[in-house]
């Protein structure tokens, strides 16, 4: 027997992969043109990879680029400050970027990546979450785009983790 804690499925493997693919749908007619999509590593690539799918089946083909910011270092609450560990490896001047990342929660992660690409230069940014928290900020202050309106409960599994553990159930878990 495994030491797995007592993980509740919150979005099993089938709906996750219909909420996705809806996501592309209304994604899909903002993304004419030169676009890059910005992961913000580590917990969105599965996400990444299967919107990217989603979207060429679309036939949108933005590029794709990561960056690796870091706020919870482990912990299961932010730490408050955003740290770049890894940035972009291709320019974004003039380009739209798609920015995604797994869970919007206070909005820090993305407020500070979004204003980091704009500094690059991107002509516009939209943010992408494939989750938000029920008290993440709304409207003006709020992600663009959300696949997933998340439970008040910490999420592990489909790239999210518990100190680097689960990330790869391909469902969305709540831990207690």
């Amino acid at each position: 027997m495994s030491d797995l804690p007592k993980i509740e499925i919150i979005v099993p493997e089938d709906e996750l992969m219909a909420k996705i693919d809806e996501l592309a749908e209304r994604l899909a007619p903002r993304l004419a043109g030169d676009w890059t999509i910005v992961s913000i590593l580590i917990g969105a690539t599965p996400f990444t990879a299967d919107l990217m799918k989603a979207l060429a089946r679309r036939d949108v083909h933005p590029m794709l680029d990561v960056i690796w910011l870091e706020s919870y270092h482990d912990a299961r609450e932010s730490s408050g400050r955003v740290a770049v560990r890894a940035d972009l490896s291709r320019p974004v001047k003039d380009r739209g970027v798609l920015l995604l990342d797994d869970v919007f929660d206070t909005g820090r992660t993305l407020d500070f990546a979004k204003h980091h690409l704009i500094a690059k230069g991107a002509r516009e940014v939209i943010t992408c979450a494939l989750t938000q928290k029920p008290w993440a900020p709304r409207g003006e202050m709020g992600v663009d785009f959300c696949a997933i309106d998340a439970p008040g409960r910490y999420l592990v599994g489909y790239g999210m983790d518990d100190a680097g553990k689960y990330r790869g159930l391909p469902y969305i878990g709540a831990l207690d």
